[in-house]
Order: structure tokens, then C-alpha cells, then sequence
């Protein structure tokens, strides 16, 4: 069994924070659990452009608002709490907060702590 404290996690190298955002990851590859948890906190005010190519991830909204738009058709959606939305066909999205997001996040394959986000939005694929 795996148990973490968020509180504790966040003042870990389990944080990893990037412009306006940072995600605290409390599953990761080497836990063998085939995908990696998140909760992730989107600063109010931001916008960002993400295209995980290798991984597919799923995100549950605990708080805030702001919306995500499909590139491919240009569609919006608005996400508040209580909404989830998949990358099911790796979509190339932004992702826009209008109050702080925060963010509950599974990542397929799972990450495994170290990645950045290329120039082109992803992640590199798992070795």
C-alpha cells in the first residue's frame, strides 16, 4: 500500500514547478501503478499550450475556473469543479485559468518526476 500526505509531498522534490504552474506528484513511475497521479495548481490569470504526445492524461477539477480548447476543431469547454476532462486522442490544447485551477491529474504512461515540457508543449516519451 502507498500513502502519501499532500502537505507533506509538496515541500518535496515531488513538487515541479514551471512558469505559473506547479504539480505535485504523488504517484510516479517507479510506484508501478502503470499511471501517475498529480494534483497540479494552474495560476489565475494564465494561459498555456500543452500537446502530451506520449501520454495520455485525464484531469478532475477540485477548484476554480477556466476553460480548455481543443486546437485541432477549435471547441471550448468550460471547466469548473466537478468537470473532468480526457486527452484521449493525445489533443493539442490550451488551457486557460481565469481564477486559480487546481487540478487532479493521471498521467499514461506514467511520468516519472523529471520531465519538462518541450518547446512543443509534451513531454518526452517514457524510456
Amino acid at each position: 500500500m502507498i500513502v502519501r500526505d499532500f502537505n507533506i509531498e509538496k515541500k518535496t522534490d515531488r513538487r515541479v514547478a514551471d512558469q505559473r504552474w506547479e504539480s505535485v506528484r504523488l504517484l510516479l513511475a517507479d510506484d508501478g501503478m502503470g499511471f501517475s497521479f498529480h494534483i497540479t495548481t494552474i495560476e489565475g490569470g494564465s494561459e498555456h499550450t500543452f500537446h502530451y504526445k506520449n501520454h495520455y492524461e485525464s484531469v478532475y477539477c477540485i477548484a476554480g475556473e477556466g476553460s480548455i480548447e481543443d486546437l485541432a476543431t477549435g471547441e471550448r469547454h468550460h471547466i469548473q469543479p466537478g468537470v473532468m476532462y480526457a486527452l484521449n486522442l493525445n489533443d493539442k490544447h490550451t488551457l486557460r485559468a481565469q481564477s486559480e485551477l487546481v487540478l487532479a491529474c493521471c498521467f499514461n504512461p506514467p511520468v516519472t518526476g523529471t520531465e519538462v515540457h518541450r518547446a512543443d508543449g509534451s513531454y518526452a516519451a517514457a524510456e
